[in-house]
């Protein structure tokens, strides 16, 4: 029976062992996974080491400069070391923003950012779920220096249903629409100053007649092709170049922006619809004459690339990105005069914080690095300067007078890193020094920038929601493409056919329902505003 205790006993004071041993391997693996998850939160945090290196996928619009993989590359070594992530950059042509972009977003590929702006569908997306919800306390987490910089009135402005989706620009841009002429076939045709683009006529008929390889106005098919429409618009109201909901080539809804009263119009009734035909006739005319490229459908070469090139006779852009043509052009000996494109009351509606910004995708994986990344690139001067105008010493140099000029022997049409052309149009442009590259016609003209913007406008600050009317919408962008496009550049046999034909797919496409519906969120916001 001894025997049998101390056996007894024996076995049980192993069996505790084990327990005990086993208890503490577990406290042991408990403490080794709250270790790892304490890492991965740090790893996470704005205050933290950034310890895994992480790749971002983003996607800005346009085309990449040449200069775009040394330009990337000094980018990424910065973040690296800053933020130990990378961007693998990708672009959306002009030509597929319409059809790509929201797809991009609906397939659920992977994305971490995206640019986005109130003219390119973000109120949309936002309420289709495609993008990230920026929090307060994150903001101010992860973008410092963001929050620091920016007046509160932009996130405001960001804001659907209570929730941000944007970074938006700190700076609004004073964007005005411009065309641009050559002095030496302004001199041809008799011309020493214009006010307007209505009164081009006998520039387009020298050109005609004494430069036969050059075309009136070379349109592409991507941004140039309503454009001189919309320039000869403005000569009877206040339109800015697009309809609520739509993009620059959709007929809809608009407003008169000299209008203090806000009144909402169908784009074919009333004043606009006499300021559609005054513009289209005056384009069939000189489509008629051959003052136009016959078929700017199949043209993907932007007016203001062929102005420098001796192919179009007018260059279109607006108030930032004409520079670089105009920089260029004179590099060509070729002097030019800028049309500034204005409402009929002398002015333009100054651009807005949600102009230009960047949008989260729902599904990144990495939205904090995302907001860490934005908030250098966006705001810290070293990276401003290197995302907008490229390689110091190389695609920009700062001059003795500290300002921005170019490296010996490199010109503006030389230069493989352009500025404004990268896509980069979110930077704070504040940080900015004086370009000391800027012809006198463009120094001129950009000192009276301050006398044409205005924020005095009904609709400063009105996102519209089209997640009521979206199908009415992409079936007014389809009646557009078919029966407004050759409105546009008066390839047409008779005008007041063509607008009948117009209004008739427009209604039946869902224009009253869209009218409707833009009235009712125009109400409330003007209500707001009171």
């Amino acid at each position: 029976m001894k025997r049998v205790k101390k056996n007894a006993i024996f076995i049980l004071t192993i069996l505790l062992s084990l327990t005990m041993l086993l208890s503490a391997c577990s406290k042991g693996n408990a403490n080794n996974e709250n270790s790892a998850n304490n890492a991965k939160t740090a790893n996470n945090d704005a205050t933290g080491s950034n310890q895994k290196e992480v790749v971002l996928k983003g996607y800005l619009l346009g085309e990449a400069p040449k200069g775009m993989p040394e330009v990337l590359a000094a980018l990424n070594e910065k973040l690296k070391k800053d933020i130990n992530a990378t961007i693998e950059l990708n672009y959306i042509g002009w030509g597929d923003v319409q059809s790509k972009y929201p797809l991009l977003l609906a397939a659920g590929e992977d994305v971490d950012f995206i640019f986005s702006a109130d003219w390119n569908s973000y109120v949309e997306q936002a309420n289709k779920g495609a993008f990230y919800e920026l929090k307060s306390e994150d903001i101010a987490k992860y973008m410092p220096k963001k929050s620091a910089a920016i007046d509160p009135a932009a996130w405001e402005e960001a804001r659907i249903n209570g929730k941000i989706y944007m970074i938006p620009k700190t700076t609004p841009d004073s964007n005005v629409f411009v065309s641009v002429l050559r002095k030496d076939i302004m001199a041809e045709a008799g011309l020493t100053e214009v006010k307007r683009l209505s009164e081009i006529g006998p520039y387009l008929e020298a050109v005609k007649k004494n430069h036969p390889d050059m075309i009136g106005l070379n349109l592409d098919s991507q941004v140039d092709l309503p454009t001189p429409y919309q320039h000869l618009m403005r000569d009877k109201i206040g339109f800015t170049g697009g309809s609520f909901g739509g993009g620059p080539l959709t007929q809809g809804i608009s407003t008169d922006y000299t209008d203090p009263t806000g009144k909402i119009y169908s784009m074919v009734e009333g004043p606009y619809l006499s300021a559609q035909k005054y513009a289209a006739g005056i384009m069939k005319d000189w489509y008629d004459k051959g003052y136009v490229n016959k078929n700017p459908y199949a043209n993907k070469i932007r007016s203001k690339d062929n102005f420098v090139e001796g192919k179009s006779a007018v260059a279109f852009g607006n108030s930032i990105d004409i520079a670089a043509t105009i920089e260029a052009a004179e590099a060509k000996g070729i002097e030019s005069y800028i049309i500034p494109s204005l409402m009929p009351n002398g002015k333009v509606p100054m651009g807005n914080y949600i102009g230009a910004g960047v949008s989260i995708a729902a599904n990144s994986k990495n939205p904090e690095r995302v907001m860490q990344a934005m908030d250098l690139i966006m705001e810290d001067p070293s990276y401003v300067y290197l995302a907008y105008y490229g390689i110091e010493g190389k695609n920009y140099v700062i001059t003795s007078d500290d300002k921005i000029g170019l490296p010996e022997g490199v010109t503006a049409d030389t230069n493989s890193y352009p500025p404004d052309a990268s896509g980069f149009w979110f930077v704070n442009k504040a940080l900015f020094k004086p370009m000391s590259t800027w012809p006198k016609a463009y120094a001129d003209f950009w000192t009276k920038l301050g006398e044409y913007n205005t924020l005095d406008y009904a609709y400063n600050g009105f996102s519209f929601n089209s997640d009521k009317v979206k199908t009415q919408i992409a079936n007014l962008a389809n009646a557009s493409t078919q029966f407004a496009n050759p409105i546009y550049i008066g390839a047409v046999k008779d005008v007041d056919k063509a607008f009948d034909e117009l209004s008739k797919n427009l209604n039946s496409a869902g224009l009253d329902k869209v009218k409707a519906e833009v009235e009712a969120q125009a109400e409330a916001f003007l209500a707001k505003k009171k």
